[in-house]
């Protein structure tokens, strides 16, 4: 468990890092067809569900990879 725990602090850590040097690698977040935003006078709602399925399909691909 901790060492999963040390590889998802590293993993945070280089994103966090990629987000501040790079942020135009992320732009594509929440612009996907199928992502819901919806903005009125007083309340903005964003649901991310296209962006959220794509990174959870790739991250079922790697976490498959690595485990064999």
């Amino acid at each position: 468990m901790s060492r999963w725990l040390i590889i998802a602090g590293i993993a945070l850590v280089v994103l966090g890092l990629l987000l501040h040097v790079a942020p135009w690698l992320f732009q594509w977040f929440g612009k996907l067809p199928g992502d819901i935003n919806v903005r009125s006078d007083r309340s903005q709602l964003f649901v991310p569900i296209t962006s959220m399925i794509l990174i959870s399909i790739v991250l079922t691909v790697l976490l498959n990879l690595f485990n064999r």
